[in-house]
C-alpha cells in the first residue's frame, strides 16, 4: 500500500453482542474458578467443586474449567477482531471481496489474516489453562513439591502446543509472502515435529488392526511372520503416515474455501465431531438416560462400556484442545458470516488444521479424525485435475456472481483450443460421474453435423461448483449453509463407520 493512499475510517467486523457478552461473562469466570477453590479454601471438600454426581462417578474439574476458557475465548474472539481490524487494514493485510457488488474494482475493504489473532488468543488461553488438569496435585503436595507429577501428560500438553504456536506463525508467513503451493505442502510437517517425536518417545504406537480375513489372505501368501494375530506393525511407515496426516488437514481446510464463512464453518463442524467423539470415552453421562437409550452397564456412566484407563485420559486431554477451539470458531464466525466483515488467511487454516492433527496423534485416533474431513477428501480428489496439472488451474477457482441476481453460479475454465486428449478423458470421464458440467464448440469450418465436437469450457474441479451445478444457482449464505450441512452428513457417515461399520468390518469393539 503506497503512503499516498489513505483507508477512510469505517467500522470494521459485525457488532459485538453486548448482553451475550455480559450473560457469558459471569458464566465461563464461575466455571474456570470453581475448580480451584478447593486449593484457596483448603477446608472444602473438593467434590463440593467439581463435576462429581451422587452416583459416584469420576469427576473432572478440569473439564469444567475448559467449558469456562471455551466461553472466554468466544467472547475473546467475538470483541479482539474488531479492535485489531484496522490495524491489518493499515498495514496492507486487506482485500476485496471478490463475490460482492463492486467485487476487485469498488468493493469495501476487508481486513485478512485475522486467524493471527484468533490463534493468539487461543494459545493464550491454552497456557492459562495449564495447571488446571494438574490442580489435583496442588492441593496436597509436600514442601518439596508433588511426589508423582505426571510429566507425560505435561509433555504430550506442551508439545501440541509448540506445534500450534509453530503452525501459527508459518501460516502467517503465508499470508505475508503467498507462498506457492508446492512450497507450502511441507509447511505443516515442520509444525508437527514437535508433536511426532514425543508421541515417539512415550511410545506411540505404530501398528494397525487388520480386517477380518484379511490375516488369512496374508498368511497363504506367506506373510504370516509380519502378523501378530491380526495386528500389523507399520514401524516407520506408520510415522510417514503422521507426518502427511497434517499436511492433510490444514491444506485440506484452505482448498475449500471462497465464499463468506466457509473455513471457519468446516473447522467448528469437524472440532464439534472430535469433540462429540471425545465425550463418547468419558464417564460422565447420566446412568438413567443412558438406561432409557438402552447401553449395556448404565451405572458406569460411559457410552462405550471398554472405555477406561488411558483411553479416557488421551479424550480428556483432547477435549481441553476441542472445547476452547469451539469457543474461537464460533466467536470468528460472527464476523466470518455472510457478509463478511473479516477474512480468516492461511493463518487460520493452519491454526485449526494442525489443531485437529495434535490431538488425534496424541489421543491415538488419527485415522478416525479422517473420516471427520470426508467432504475434505471428496473435494481433494475432485481437485487433483487441476492441482497437478491436467485441467488448467485458475488463482481463484470461486464461483461467478452474478449481479444482477445477487446469486452464484458455477465458475469455468474456458479452452481456446482443444483440449489434450488426457484432459479430454479425464472431463469426460467427470461428466459422466456427474461431478463437472461441459459445454461443447463445434468447429465453425464443419459442415458435417456429426463432426467431432471438442470441449469448450468446464466448471472448476471443487466442491462448492459440483453443488452449484446440482442444486442450481444460489445466494452466498445459502451455499455455505449447503457446504456445512454436507460437513454435518459427512460426520455422521464417520460415526456410522466408526462404530457400526467398523465392528463388523474388523470384528469386536474398535478401539
Amino acid at each position: 500500500m503506497s503512503s499516498a493512499e489513505v483507508i477512510p475510517p469505517q467500522k470494521y467486523g459485525h457488532p459485538p453482542p453486548i448482553l451475550l457478552t455480559l450473560t457469558i461473562l459471569p458464566i465461563s469466570l464461575c466455571l474456570i474458578v470453581n475448580p480451584l477453590l478447593p486449593l484457596i479454601l483448603h477446608s472444602i471438600p473438593s467434590s463440593n467443586y467439581s463435576l462429581a454426581n451422587p452416583d459416584g462417578q469420576p469427576s473432572f474439574p478440569a473439564l469444567q474449567a475448559s467449558i469456562g476458557f471455551a466461553l472466554l475465548a468466544f467472547v475473546g474472539v467475538v470483541w479482539l477482531v474488531p479492535k485489531v481490524s484496522e490495524a491489518f487494514i493499515q498495514k496492507g493485510l486487506r482485500g476485496r471481496d471478490l463475490l460482492k457488488k463492486g467485487g476487485r474494482i469498488s468493493g469495501p475493504w476487508i481486513p485478512e489474516s485475522l486467524g493471527l489473532p484468533c490463534a493468539s488468543w487461543y494459545l493464550a488461553l491454552m497456557m492459562l489453562f495449564i495447571p488446571f488438569p494438574f490442580s489435583h496435585l496442588f492441593k496436597s503436595q509436600s514442601p518439596s513439591g508433588p511426589e508423582s507429577f505426571p510429566q507425560r501428560e505435561l509433555t504430550l500438553y506442551l508439545s501440541s502446543l509448540l506445534s500450534l504456536l509453530t503452525a501459527t506463525l508459518l501460516g502467517f508467513i503465508d499470508d505475508l509472502f503467498d507462498i506457492r503451493w508446492r512450497h507450502k505442502l511441507p509447511i505443516p510437517i515442520v509444525a508437527a515435529v514437535p508433536t511426532l517425536l514425543v508421541y515417539y518417545s512415550v511410545g506411540g504406537v505404530t501398528s494397525v488392526v487388520l480386517p477380518k480375513g484379511f490375516s488369512g489372505w496374508l498368511d497363504t501368501l506367506g506373510l504370516a511372520r509380519w502378523l501378530d494375530g491380526s495386528v500389523v506393525d507399520l514401524g516407520p511407515i506408520y510415522y510417514l503416515y503422521l507426518i502427511l496426516l497434517p499436511t492433510f488437514t490444514t491444506n485440506s481446510i484452505n482448498i475449500l474455501a471462497g465464499i463468506n464463512g466457509v473455513e471457519v464453518l468446516q473447522a467448528l463442524i469437524i472440532a464439534l465431531s472430535v469433540l462429540i467423539n471425545d465425550l463418547l470415552y468419558l464417564p460422565i453421562w447420566s446412568p438413567a438416560l443412558l438406561d432409557l437409550l438402552g447401553f449395556e452397564n448404565p451405572q458406569n456412566g460411559r457410552v462405550l462400556d471398554w472405555a477406561i484407563g488411558e483411553v479416557v485420559d488421551r479424550h480428556l486431554m483432547s477435549c481441553y484442545f476441542m472445547l476452547p477451539l469451539v469457543g474461537v470458531c464460533t466467536g470468528f464466525l460472527w464476523h466470518n458470516w455472510y457478509p463478511a466483515k473479516a477474512f480468516p488467511g492461511d493463518t487460520f487454516c493452519y491454526f485449526t488444521g494442525m489443531a485437529f492433527s495434535a490431538v488425534a496423534i496424541q489421543g491415538h485416533f488419527s485415522k478416525t479424525l479422517i473420516l471427520f474431513f470426508l467432504p475434505q477428501i471428496f473435494n481433494f480428489i475432485l481437485s487433483c485435475p487441476q492441482l497437478f496439472g491436467l485441467v488448467e488451474c485458475p488463482r481463484h477457482r470461486l464461483p461467478f456472481y452474478d449481479e444482477k441476481t445477487n446469486l452464484l453460479n458455477p465458475s469455468l475454465v474456458v479452452f481456446e483450443s482443444p483440449p489434450p486428449l488426457k484432459t479430454t478423458i479425464v472431463l469426460e470421464i467427470l461428466s459422466f460421474l456427474r461431478l463437472v458440467k461441459l459445454e461443447y464448440h463445434r468447429p465453425p469450418n464443419s459442415k458435417n453435423s456429426t463432426e467431432k465436437k471438442y470441449i469448450k469450457s468446464s466448471t472448476n474441479l471443487t466442491i462448492i461448483n459440483f453443488l452449484l451445478v446440482h442444486f442450481g444457482p444460489m445466494r452466498e449464505d445459502r451455499l455455505c449453509m449447503l457446504v456445512g450441512f454436507v460437513q454435518v452428513v459427512g460426520s455422521c457417515i464417520a460415526f456410522a463407520i466408526r462404530y457400526k461399520v467398523g465392528s463388523w468390518f474388523y470384528g469386536g469393539d474398535r478401539r
